[in-house]
């Protein structure tokens, strides 16, 4: 009997270790065929495109990206606002698949793009599942492989290097790119008083080719951790519909509206007279 418990016991312990060591997005890679790219409404306003991951625009029932809330605090008689985020890619991936270049056929002169890649980043540079990882750093450096999942070869660079081939691209098309660091996950330091932030990755990385590359910074990290600072565990828990990743509709329009705040603290922010004040009450 002491053996059976025992076993028991181990089983439980292996379980929870295991549970705790998942990943952060253990979810299928959303399948692109399914999300078709949506288009400015009035071609003849400017647009404002929200390039990223699923923590911008989040297929799965529950959880909701921050770019599916934001349309509604700018005015759509100002500006189009195009959420072509789409969940499980990196800043790597959404380049590769061909979504970056599909944005810039939409894109024109006097448009907008804020670019936010960083939770899927770190992952397996090539395997046969999700193949999205992009090489740690700002630098030039760059791996060959022979793509397992799309069979393709494919010359793999830094997280810092695609960040600049969007700022570039954008600038080129005659268009404003902002450059977004990460929503940061629900992970509270060890007094339970404040949300921890990373002294490297990719938010340090994101901060680091926006100074380099003379590019606007959102710092929605920042940002977002110092609110869920200021309101505490309990208030925060409801904004997530996970344990410490996607948001849920709540948390979604918390972000939203944060990310509104930052552009309009822009100098010479051009987006105080396009925010609709039906959406901001």
């Amino acid at each position: 009997m002491r053996m059976l418990i025992r076993c028991l016991v181990a089983c439980f312990v292996l379980a929870a270790v295991s549970v705790s060591a998942a990943p952060d997005d253990d979810r299928p890679v959303e399948d692109a065929a399914r999300f078709r790219m949506a288009r400015p409404a009035n071609p003849d306003l400017p647009t404002l495109f929200l390039v990223g991951d699923s923590t911008v625009k989040c297929g799965t029932q529950g959880q909701r990206g921050w770019g599916e809330e934001f349309g509604k605090y700018l005015d759509p008689a100002k500006v189009n606002v195009v959420n072509v985020a789409i969940g499980g890619r990196s800043s790597r991936t959404f380049i590769t698949e061909g979504r970056w270049a599909a944005t810039l056929s939409m894109m024109k002169p006097g448009d907008f793009v804020i670019i936010q890649f960083g939770h899927n980043d770190g992952g397996p540079i090539n395997d046969d599942s999700r193949a999205r990882g992009s090489i740690r750093g700002t630098g030039d450096e760059t791996e060959e492989i022979d793509n397992l999942l799309t069979k393709k070869h494919e010359t793999v660079r830094t997280y810092g290097s695609y960040l600049r081939q969007y700022l570039a691209d954008a600038r080129a098309k005659g268009a404003t790119p902002y450059l977004c660091t990460q929503v940061p996950r629900k992970m509270w330091e060890a007094d339970g008083s404040r949300i921890g932030r990373p002294t490297d990755g990719t938010v340090a990385w994101a901060r680091a080719v926006a100074a380099s590359e003379q590019a606007t910074l959102l710092d929605l990290h920042e940002a977002v951790a110092a609110s869920y600072d200021a309101l505490g565990r309990e208030a925060v828990e409801p904004f997530f519909a996970d344990a410490r990743t996607h948001t849920s509709v709540a948390g979604a329009d918390h972000t939203a509206r944060i990310v509104i705040g930052l552009l309009e603290d822009l100098p010479d922010s051009p987006w105080k007279s396009m925010v609709s004040t039906a959406g901001m009450r």
